[in-house]
Parts: C-alpha cells; structure tokens; sequence
C-alpha cells in the first residue's frame, strides 16, 4: 500500500518532532475550518517526510471579511509511532493496516482576521487560534476509510469540545490519487459562541448579543497528489463548508457556504533507496555558538559576504547543539547529501529579557563537490524547517514592536553553513569527518502570509561558529 520506506529517526530526532507540537498555540488565528488534515495527510501513510507548500484560498465566514490567502508551509513526517502534519502531530497508539489510533496535538484553524479587520468585527475581543488536544480511531477499507476524532481545548481559548465523524476513498491510478472526503463536526457550545457569538459587552445598534450554541458544521472536499516525479509531489483540493443554521443567523457571520481552493507541492525525502536504514549510516553531533546581527544585516547581505559583523548594541548570543541523520547520501551519484537534524538552542539576552530556549526541527542539503575538496574537504549546506521558540527572541520582539507588529514564537527557519575538515587541514585522518565552519541560524518570517506561523514579516539572525563530528 505504501511505496516510501519506513524512516527511523534517532531517539533525539524523535523526541524533537514530539516537542514541537506544544509550540503550535503560538501562532496566530488563521481559517474558517478547524481541520486540514485532508491535504496534510495526502503523503503516504508511513515511512516518509517531506517539506512543501500549499497555498489556500477560502471565503472568510465572517461578514464583509472577503476571500482569505493562507500560505501554510508543511512540515511532514510519518514514522512507525510518530507523526506531523503541519498543524497537527502525535503519537499512533494503535498503526495497523486497517485500524489506526492517534492521539495528537493540533492548532485549530479558525479565529478572526489577523489583518484588515472587517466593519462587523470592530470593537471586538479578538477570537484567537486554540490548541487541541485530540485521539483520533481511523478504520480503513476497501470501500473507503471512516474516522472518528473528539478535541478538546487544552489551551484554555474557546474551553470547549468537538467531535468529528469522516468519510473518504483514495482512488488511485498510476501517479494520479483522489480523495473525496465528507465531515461532519459537532460543535459544543462555548466553541461556537467564541468564535461566531456577540458578547453582551461588543452589542452595538447594529450588532446584538447573541449566542450560536451547539451545532454541526459539515465539510465536503475533493483532494488529490500528482507524482511528478519520484521524489516531487503535486497537491491540490476544493472544498466547501456549511455552517449551522444557529452560526448562520449571528450578526457578525455571512450566510453563504464557505469555498475553499488548494494548490501547493511537496517534496519526499524518504525515497526508494534506503541509506538511513543502513547499519553503518553516521549520526552527526554539532556545536555552536553565534551572536544576533543588526537589523539592516539581513540573510541575503551575510551569506554574500556583504554583512558579517555582529550587532554592537543590545547584542545577544545563542549556545546549541544540533544531532543530525543522514536520509539521502549521493543523491543521483552526486555529491550531495540530505541530512535531517533536530537542534536545540539557548538564548542569551544580556539582561534585555528572560532567556529562552529555542527547538529547530530541518532538512539540510549538503553539497561536497568542490575542486579541491579531495586535498581539504569543504561542505556548503542549507537546512530549511521549522524554529519552535520558548519566547520570541529579543531581537526579533524589539523590531517587531518598534513597528507596531506582534511576534511569533513559531517562524521557518533556515540555516546556511560553510565549513570544512579539521582532519585534512591538520593533517590528521582519524579527524576526517570532523568538521569547522560558520553558519547563519536565521528565524524567518518570510511566511509573512502564513497565519500558521503568525503572520509574522520579520525575523532573526545569529553569525555562528561550530564544531560537527561524525559517530
């Protein structure tokens, strides 16, 4: 049923995936519909992870709120226990072929405009993203796949319940699968009345009080994935939600079905050949320490040479260590490797605010190809992930405020590094694979689209140094 090998990540890497989760309340609220599993869960069903982008179009449920452009980054992975789907992750109770059992984490996807508030939403406490937790019972077969889930709110947002009956069939056909998909969710009360009711105090002349109560809200959808290629992966859906009769007739909700469209892609690093799985595969350990750069001293002007200085007031430090797993080695016989790495990192704010520690979850490229690179083996690398923040750095919070512009704890993150053997430098074999080099560990808010991460336009970098060895 699966055509992607099975992906253990070490024990490190894993319990990284399983950290992240508590750090998805960070961001910010985002769409209509509280659940996109859908087309997160569109890779296969185990054994592989991958990094891509969908970008989704949806008709706000609020009134004069227009269409909403929502660029969500996916973060997947799918592992014999573990998993992660971009909003949502956690552990497989139960992972059988037919009856699977999960109990997860998950950021709901509902909550108010983060820009451009409407007229029918003005002078309103603003209704945030939550944070659910959730156990979800799936049970597959021939004839389509039905799935139960009951989330609560651990979160302490809405304070509510739902609960979840689905159904859908994966029909497949060479590179080309479908997935049409029926939900219907209950509702409690005080989770539509957070975030489709009119509290006594927001009543104005054209806006009464008002309080939904429970309902059932249902979802029908159309997904579907395209192999491209072996590795690249197509994805698209259309959607539409129904809103209770109760939801409809609230002052501030719009009457009309909610359409959705998804385009986006992904890309699998877990492949056909398995060079993770074998014995002799090296697990890397990495040191680091770096400091944060001025604001004008941007990714683009550091990895060009034209910025490498630190910053000379309110400068603060970061200290991390990283344990990386190769996925991928010469790929296509070239000279490139992919390595998944689980970092974490400690940030030193000189005073400016409290310190907080910092998990970064990256795919990274490694390129070393260079001409000389036999007599002195040099290696440039760019990891692309997620950064799950204890608290927004200082300097990423000062910026931010200072343009009026709230901070996020979850960003992309990126990490450029250039280093090359210490043993070939000095000479001395059993170091061979022990390497020297600078990097940019760079929080990035170029999702500034992205209400996953917050709506977030700004960002973070730190000039470090490192030591990497292989074991």
């Amino acid at each position: 049923m699966n055509r992607f090998p099975l992906l253990p990540l070490p024990r490190g890497i894993l319990r990284g995936f399983a950290l992240v989760l508590s750090g998805l309340c960070a961001a910010a609220p985002t769409l209509a519909g509280g659940n996109i599993e859908p087309i997160t869960d569109i890779l296969p069903a185990t054994g592989s992870a991958g990094l891509g982008l969908v970008m989704r179009v949806e008709r706000s449920p609020y009134k004069d709120a227009g269409a909403r452009y929502d660029l969500l980054p996916l973060y997947l992975y799918e592992g014999e226990r573990l998993f992660l789907h971009a909003n949502r992750g956690g552990v497989k109770l139960l992972n059988g072929d037919e009856r699977r059992l999960d109990l997860f984490v998950e950021q709901r996807l509902e909550g108010f405009p983060t820009e451009r508030l409407p007229a029918s939403l003005a002078g309103m406490s603003a209704r945030d993203s939550a944070i659910d937790l959730g156990l979800a019972y799936r049970w597959r077969q021939p004839w389509g796949t039905l799935q139960a889930e009951l989330v609560h709110d651990i979160g302490n947002t809405y304070k509510g319940n739902e609960f979840r009956l689905g159904y859908s069939y994966d029909w497949r056909s060479g590179p080309w699968m479908l997935r049409p998909s029926l939900t219907v969710a209950f509702r409690d009360a005080k989770l539509n009345n957070y975030y489709y009711g009119v509290q006594t105090g927001e009543a104005t002349a054209g806006r009464p009080a008002y309080a939904p109560g429970a309902g059932v809200q249902t979802s029908l959808g159309l997904y579907g994935s395209y192999d491209l290629t072996e590795r690249w992966r197509l994805l698209a859906g259309v959607s539409a939600t129904f809103l209770g009769n109760k939801v409809k007739d609230s002052p501030i909700v719009q009457k009309s079905v909610l359409p959705a469209v998804y385009v986006g892609a992904a890309y699998d690093f877990g492949g056909h050949k398995r060079e993770w799985a074998e014995n002799d595969t090296p697990t890397y350990f990495k040191v680091l320490y770096g400091k944060s750069t001025e604001d004008g001293c941007h990714l683009a002007k550091i990895i060009t040479a034209q910025c490498l200085s630190t910053a000379k007031t309110n400068s603060t430090s970061i200290t991390g260590i990283q344990v990386g797993k190769p996925f991928l080695n010469n790929v296509n016989g070239w000279p490139l490797d992919f390595i998944g790495y689980v970092g974490l990192t400690q940030h030193n704010e000189r005073g400016l605010q409290a310190n907080g520690m910092q998990l970064d979850l990256f795919m990274k490229a490694v390129y070393s190809g260079f001409p000389w690179s036999h007599r002195v083996k040099t290696r440039l690398g760019l990891g692309v992930g997620v950064s799950m923040a204890q608290r927004a750095p200082y300097i990423e919070a000062s910026s931010l405020a200072a343009n009026g512009k709230p901070a996020s704890r979850m960003l992309n993150f990126l990490d450029p590094t250039l280093d090359v053997s210490l043993g070939d430098l000095i000479g001395y074999r059993p170091l061979k694979e022990t390497y020297i080099g600078f990097g940019v560990s760079h929080r990035s808010g170029i999702f500034g689209s992205s209400r996953l991460l917050g709506n977030v336009n700004g960002g973070s970098n730190y000039i470090y140094t490192y030591v990497e060895t292989a074991l």
